[in-house]
């Protein structure tokens, strides 16, 4: 398929994971996309894709500084000549007992999160809004958008300010045929797990590793995890023509762990 022949991409958090399987699946379609992270691992996962002949760039950058967004989206201008698709897909965690946790966690959670979803919307609109002919900007909320969960209420509470801007925006863009989604991944295979599993597991009991995670998955109705292939194909529709008529929404990709 080639439904995004034309477009330009920008993805956030992009270096692995979910964000890395985003970027390739909008290569993979035609979109050339700018693929940001703050680390140099970005540029590995770029090699990787024009290794397939898909059209990528990379940028290392902060989120959470103004200047580094607009640096980031004046790139992506320059790369490929506009901007018509923005994820906003960096995120990170902490977990810990409340009385343990730092005010520096809190912030850093919060800032990258919520503030970093922000920023990027806020530029991205200004570039689509200038190129003409409307966009699509898609967030990455999580299961915690949800519900919250235990030694993590900063982490649950950036995700339910994802939620909250995701609908605030979509309100206001409407009619310039901009459409603001969000998705909430559930339990996938990445690093970021890798790093829930352990952590969450010292806390919860005397978890081996990968223990914590085999019985949450055995709690997931279709009784696996999912693949960060599997979130980007939510993403490519949400960014699609197909769904032009869908706005200010938050879709589960968690294999029915969470039905609401």
């Amino acid at each position: 398929m080639t439904r995004f022949a034309g477009k330009t991409a920008v993805v956030t958090g992009a270096s692995r994971g979910i964000g890395l399987a985003i970027a390739e699946r909008f290569a993979s379609e035609g979109a050339s996309v700018l693929l940001s992270a703050n680390e140099e691992r970005v540029h590995e996962a770029v090699e990787g894709l024009k290794a397939k002949g898909w059209a990528a760039a990379g940028f290392v950058g902060d989120v959470t500084d103004a200047a580094s967004v607009k640096a980031l989206y004046d790139a992506a201008e320059q790369q490929f000549g506009r901007v018509d698709i923005s994820v906003q897909n960096a995120g990170v965690i902490t977990i810990a007992r409340i009385e343990a946790m730092t005010e520096a966690e809190w912030d850093k959670v919060m800032d990258v999160n919520t503030k970093g979803v922000f920023l990027c919307c806020q530029e991205a609109i200004r570039r689509i809004r200038k190129h003409g002919g409307g966009g699509r900007l898609i967030n990455t909320a999580s299961g915690q958008a949800r519900q919250g969960f235990i030694f993590t209420p900063h982490y649950a509470a950036s995700k339910f300010g994802v939620v909250g801007i995701t609908q605030s925006l979509a309100k206001e863009v409407a009619k310039e045929g901009i459409t603001v989604n969000a998705f909430c991944p559930g339990i996938i295979g990445t690093e970021m797990w890798a790093y829930n599993d352990s952590a969450w597991g010292k806390l919860l009991g005397d978890y081996k590793p990968g223990e914590l995670m085999a019985e949450w998955v055995r709690g997931i109705p279709m009784g696996r995890a999912g693949t960060g292939a599997e979130v980007a194909a939510l993403v490519a529709f949400l960014a699609s023509a197909d769904a032009a008529y869908i706005t200010g929404q938050t879709v589960n990709v968690d294999g029915g762990l969470i039905m609401s």
